[in-house]
């Protein structure tokens, strides 16, 4: 992989190719777009960052390119846990190689793998080493038993993204799902919107606080949410970007 961007206020140039995984076409098209459009943003395609001009407050591209900055929040490339990497069971990046429905090991039967250890495309969200979990629970207890393994893990994601003033938008999607529009959790129901922006979703996000003490992290069940995605409830069709103005 290529080395991460290197900060100082010297010149450098280092070439840094910067790679991301999206949520689907949809997705960006009818609600990145609308958002960023409606709170002012501008996003800059095609620039690799090389270098940090600290002193000169510019962002600086391996092909000389550069943008001025006031505030800079930057991302690194993202890593695994340092002990995965001393274990030696790693990949390059410190991710265990992990087979992405039954969250077996790939070059070890003997070790399951679920959440920010896996090397999988998926969500490093919590909810996915939630759903992760039953699918790996049932597994564990195959192999302990000599029965083949169930490849129940499809990359379901769910979660809530704030956009502010007191609405969120939620998606759910998988690998080969991108995020669609609907009703969730009842399907044509709701009371929550999936991939539009309202108020019930905000409401929902705070909500989950609760659900997240009391009954995720005991292990309880979640109602109406399952680890596997669910199609019920939602619409195939590109959403309406009317629907970002729901209240």
């Amino acid at each position: 992989p290529p080395p991460p961007p290197r900060f100082s206020s010297r010149r450098r140039h280092t070439r840094c190719q910067i790679q991301s995984r999206g949520l689907g076409d949809v997705y960006k098209r009818q609600v990145l777009s609308y958002l960023i459009k409606q709170k002012g943003i501008t996003i800059q395609t095609d620039f690799g960052t090389g270098e940090v001009d600290a002193e000169g407050h510019k962002l600086v591209a391996y092909d000389e390119q550069e943008i001025p900055y006031d505030l800079l929040v930057s991302i690194p490339v993202h890593g695994g846990a340092q002990f995965v990497e001393d274990s030696g069971l790693g990949n390059e990046l410190g991710f265990v190689p992990t087979h992405k429905n039954t969250l077996r090991a790939k070059q070890h039967e003997d070790i399951f793998v679920l959440g920010d250890a896996t090397d999988l495309p998926s969500s490093k969200a919590g909810s996915v080493a939630h759903f992760q979990s039953e699918v790996l629970e049932e597994n564990l207890q195959h192999a302990m038993a000599g029965r083949s393994l169930d490849e129940g893990f499809d990359g379901h994601a769910n979660c809530f993204i704030e956009t502010g003033f007191g609405k969120a938008i939620l998606i759910d999607f998988n690998y080969d799902t991108e995020p669609l529009s609907g009703k969730f959790p009842l399907p044509g129901i709701g009371p929550m919107t999936l991939l539009g922006e309202s108020r019930l979703n905000h409401l929902g996000k705070l909500a989950f606080r609760w659900v997240y003490w009391n009954m995720l992290l005991p292990g309880r069940p979640i109602p109406m949410v399952d680890a596997r995605m669910s199609m019920r409830g939602k619409s195939d069709t590109t959403p309406a970007v009317a629907a970002l103005d729901e209240v």
